[in-house]
């Protein structure tokens, strides 16, 4: 059995004190507030996806893809900014995107495709 989540971060060999000074002292202000205000607006979108997912999911008996990996990009960008700023384990920016990148790794499990002759919401195609 596979796990649904996998979460994997490089501890890096050295990291530069200067930069760890520098985002304990002013974190908030350089990473916080940039990365912050992007990912409260994002998270407020991703509860209304996860709303109607959760509906899509009752009526179709499947997470739509589009849905889910929207969910996942915010995931995975929120968990690169708390990598950088909160647990001080890299000192590489974070980007502001939501895509694959190493040196974390940040692997989800997603919906099985549908099955042949039905599209991805469930219907017939026709």
């Amino acid at each position: 059995m596979t796990e649904p989540v996998k979460v994997a971060i490089e501890y890096p060999e050295q990291l530069s004190r200067g930069k760890v000074l520098l985002k304990v002292l002013f974190g908030w202000l350089y990473v916080g507030i940039p990365h912050g205000i992007i990912l409260w607006l994002y998270g407020i979108t991703v509860w209304v996806v996860i709303f109607f997912a959760f509906w899509a999911v009752l009526f179709t008996g499947r997470y739509p893809r589009g849905m889910f990996d929207f969910v996942v990009r915010y995931i995975r960008w929120q968990t690169r900014v708390s990598v950088y700023w909160m647990y001080l384990l890299r000192d590489e920016y974070p980007p502001f995107n939501g895509d694959e990148q190493i040196p974390s790794e940040f692997e989800v499990q997603g919906p099985p495709p549908p099955p042949p002759g039905e599209t991805d919401t469930g219907q017939q195609p026709g």
